[in-house]
């Protein structure tokens, strides 16, 4: 019989009891397609009283995760401890040097130091696997490092955070504010209790600093990615993006073009209809263009225990099997220095709203501010005044443009906040057509 591959599991939260899980479930199957037998042996975690649900107590148990790392019982080290320092950098570097092949879930860890331990982790001739650091049980590391090898890739963008996934959604749904759909998806686990890290669009921007690097070959950047998060979005945004046929998305966007690469994260209208408008609640989904596949989406559940640890059980099988690739795609010492395109360079469609004073020549002085910027107007949505005080009443001003610079489009928002006759600063919104 062959020799079992035995695990040494650092974290045994939400997605390491899912590891547990599969692993007493499906135990026969994981060996059949592994070609031998997968065997947890070792752990770390704060706490050797709670009840996990398991019998865990053959195991051995290190309270310090880098002893795990250095266990020579264990011969493949899985990190879900998670943060982009401490234990979780200290473990997973001792068990590169140690020779030991590793499989983590930390997203944040690769977008700051992804560069360095995949060259730490070929130096040494093992796997770094990361399959669930990016939209959990989607295999979208898989795809992009194995599926489309003979693809040049110019796009990859999607939904990665099923936080602001579901908050959009029920906003959109059921008409109710920001903060109010919040403290739904905190009461139900969604989110957490300070949400800043989902909803300021961070999480995003690990992950898409992470699949830039695997879609391009060039060295993650996590501080190259403009970042938008969805906090300022208001019901009446969300209406009035319908009216003109769009949702609102979060999403991530990583673009290879002749001047650079461009990365960020910002709420985006996507038409009706489209795939990744109808990606609701807390799915994600991934859209990856390649020059000869076309356009590629994949869509699941980006999150969880369980979909999560099947992501890392599928890692932990490649090793099984002997399987070993380029942690991103191509050999630590060929990936590119990361060249970013000119700031404020994406071309596209906007939307935009303003709290129009009403007053004559209004409307003509946003006329000419674009105009003056070369911005076209492809829609406009005015609606009724709103006060008393007739000099000071304002009205909701709707806009959508053609495509244009990103850089004219604030131009020109700056110019039409300077003229005075709006109430407020105006709300900008990018679009994806798709």
């Amino acid at each position: 019989m062959t020799e079992a591959l035995r695990l040494g599991i650092a974290g045994l939260g939400t997605v390491g009891g899912g590891v547990l899980d599969i692993l007493a479930r499906h135990k026969q199957l994981i060996a059949a397609r592994a070609g031998r037998p997968i065997e947890l042996c070792a752990v770390s975690a704060r706490s050797r009283g709670k009840d996990r649900g398991h019998d865990l107590s053959g195991l051995t148990w290190h309270d310090d995760p880098v002893r795990l790392a250095n266990d020579p019982s264990v011969d493949v080290f899985v990190e879900l401890i998670g943060g982009e320092a401490g234990p979780a950098k200290a473990a997973v570097e001792a068990a590169l040097r140690a020779g030991k092949p590793v499989v983590t879930a930390n997203k944040a860890l690769l977008a700051h130091h992804g560069a360095a331990l995949a060259r730490l982790a070929e130096g040494k001739g093992v796997a770094l696997n990361f399959e669930a650091a990016v939209a959990g049980g989607i295999p979208v590391v898989k795809t992009i490092r194995e599926g489309l090898v003979g693809n040049r890739l110019g796009k990859v963008f999607g939904i990665l955070n099923g936080t602001c996934n579901y908050i959009l959604t029920k906003m959109a749904e059921e008409g109710r504010s920001f903060a109010d759909v919040l403290k739904e998806a905190q009461s139900l686990g969604y989110a957490e209790a300070d949400p800043t890290f989902d909803v300021g669009g961070f999480d995003t921007a690990h992950k898409l600093a992470v699949l830039t690097a695997l879609a391009f070959g060039v060295e993650v950047n996590l501080g190259a990615i403009d970042i938008e998060g969805i906090e300022k979005i208001t019901l009446d945004d969300i209406r009035n993006a319908s009216d003109m046929g769009y949702k609102i998305k979060l999403l991530g966007v990583a673009v290879s073009g002749p001047q650079g690469i461009e990365q960020r994260v910002h709420p985006t209208l996507v038409p009706k209809g489209s795939p990744v408008a109808e990606t609701d609640g807390v799915f994600n989904a991934v859209v990856v263009k390649g020059d000869f596949v076309g356009d590629l989406m994949l869509e699941g559940r980006g999150a969880g225990a369980h979909p999560t640890a099947s992501a890392v059980l599928s890692d932990v099988i490649d090793i099984a099997r002997g399987s070993r690739r380029p942690v991103f795609g191509v050999p630590a010492h060929d990936l590119r220095p990361y060249e970013a395109a000119p700031p404020r360079a994406h071309e596209g469609g906007f939307y935009v709203a303003l709290s129009l004073l009403d007053k004559p020549g209004a409307v003509a002085a946003i006329a000419r501010s674009l105009a003056d910027e070369h911005i076209s107007i492809e829609s406009i949505v005015q609606r009724g005044t709103s006060g008393t005080d007739a000099p000071r009443a304002t009205a909701p001003f709707i806009l959508i443009t053609h495509n244009t610079v990103e850089r004219n489009m604030r131009a020109a928002l700056e110019r039409i906040e300077a003229d005075g006759h709006v109430a407020s600063r105006p709300r900008m919104i990018r679009i994806e057509r798709l």
